[in-house]
């Protein structure tokens, strides 16, 4: 579904992303961990084209995404939910979430779309009226994800989900990953709590310094050794 090889990308001077390949197939959940300045995030914006690769190859369900401006990917069925939420603060929950459908003319699929998040986010839709910005860390990341849904996308790159919020959130916010997976969902979500991101994958990428040091199902991975040490505290 998604395929990259041999991506390389730079900033200025800095190689930041060297020569890496993977590929995320329709239904799995696969995520890429890996410490601080791996080079996760830099990997999701390359896919979407928020920076550019250097060069490399970035296929999505067959179409060349390095071919294709960044604002028509949505289109293609890709969505991303960034690090760090970015709700937009001063509209309404339901505000956001009718903007994650903005490029969609199919309006009485939205409704029926809209309708299926709140259910599945009722957090969401007891706060519908209220401003994003007012919202707790948790809710912004639930509409985030929920804003991204909207685009109906066929895959979703997840950025950081779980980044700053209390355990039994994290615990709420993983919850809700497997459940969008389950509804016919592909999920390549990057992420730092590297236990709970290789409990609900079906695959796993390591990154080190810009470079995949290891793959392999996640639950091998996550009785690794090595991986465990650097990643899983044990």
């Amino acid at each position: 579904m998604l395929t990259v090889e041999g991506l390389e990308v730079y900033y200025g001077s800095i190689h930041a992303i060297k020569n890496i390949s993977f590929e995320v197939n329709e239904g799995e959940i696969v995520t890429l961990i890996g410490a601080n300045g791996a080079g996760k995030t830099t990997t999701l914006h390359a896919v979407c084209g928020l920076v550019k690769a250097a060069d490399g190859g970035i296929h999505f369900c067959g179409t060349d995404l390095r071919a294709i401006a960044p604002y028509k990917i949505l289109g293609l069925g890709l969505a991303q939910v960034p690090e760090g939420r970015r709700v937009f603060a001063k509209m309404t929950v339901q505000e956001n979430l009718e903007m994650g459908a903005y490029i969609r003319r199919d309006k009485d699929q939205v409704e029926k779309d809209f309708q299926r998040v709140l259910e599945r986010l009722p957090r969401l839709a007891e706060r519908r009226k209220q401003l994003a910005g007012t919202l707790s860390g948790g809710e912004q990341q639930m509409l985030a994800i929920g804003r991204a849904l909207m685009g109906n996308p066929r895959m979703l790159l997840l950025d950081e989900p779980s980044m700053g919020l209390s355990p039994l959130l994290v615990e709420e916010i993983f919850r809700i990953i497997e459940d969008v997976n389950r509804s016919g969902v592909t999920v390549l979500l990057v992420e730092q709590n590297a236990k709970k991101a290789l409990e609900i994958a079906d695959r796993a990428y390591v990154l080190e310094t810009g470079s995949i040091a290891m793959s392999g199902a996640a639950a091998e991975l996550a009785n690794d050794e090595k991986v465990r040490k650097a990643y899983l505290g044990g």
